[in-house]
C-alpha cells in the first residue's frame, strides 16, 4: 500500500518581463550598466551590426544577411532589406513593430532609416549598406 499525504503545495507562478540590464559598451570599452530603452539601442546597434552565419558564437537566429547584397539591384535591396530588418529585429520580445522605413540612395550605398516600437517606448534607427 502507498501511503497518501496531504501536503499542500502552493506555485506561484509570476509573470513578470525579465530585465533587460546589460553591461554598457562605450567604444571598445564596458562601462557600467543599462537598462531599458538604452539596453535595447544597444542590442539592435549588436544584430544590426552582425552578419548572420558568420560567427560561430551566435546562433543561426542572431544577427543580419547583409553580405549578399552586394552587387544587387537597388530595388531589391531596399525591398529585401526591409524584410530582413524586420525580421531579426521581431526575434526580440520586446520589440512590438517595425516600420515606417525611409530610403536614400547615395551612388553605391542606401541608408534605411526606420522606427522601432517597444514596450520601453519608440526609436527612430539607421542603417546604411553598400550594394
Amino acid at each position: 500500500m502507498i501511503p497518501q499525504s496531504n501536503i499542500d503545495v502552493e506555485l506561484s507562478l509570476d509573470e513578470s518581463i525579465e530585465t533587460s540590464r546589460t553591461y554598457k559598451m562605450a567604444g571598445d570599452r564596458i562601462q557600467g550598466y543599462i537598462d531599458g530603452l538604452d539596453a535595447l539601442k544597444q542590442a539592435i546597434y549588436k544584430v544590426l551590426n552582425t552578419e548572420r552565419y558568420e560567427y560561430p558564437i551566435y546562433s543561426f537566429n542572431y544577427g543580419i544577411e547583409l553580405e549578399n547584397l552586394i552587387g544587387k539591384d537597388p530595388v531589391y535591396v531596399q525591398i529585401e532589406l526591409k524584410r530582413r530588418i524586420r525580421e531579426c529585429l521581431l526575434r526580440d520580445d520586446r520589440i512590438t513593430e517595425v516600420d515606417n522605413f525611409k530610403f536614400e540612395f547615395n551612388e553605391d550605398q542606401l541608408k534605411c532609416t526606420f522606427d522601432v516600437h517597444s514596450i520601453f517606448g519608440n526609436l527612430t534607427i539607421s542603417r546604411e549598406v553598400n550594394f
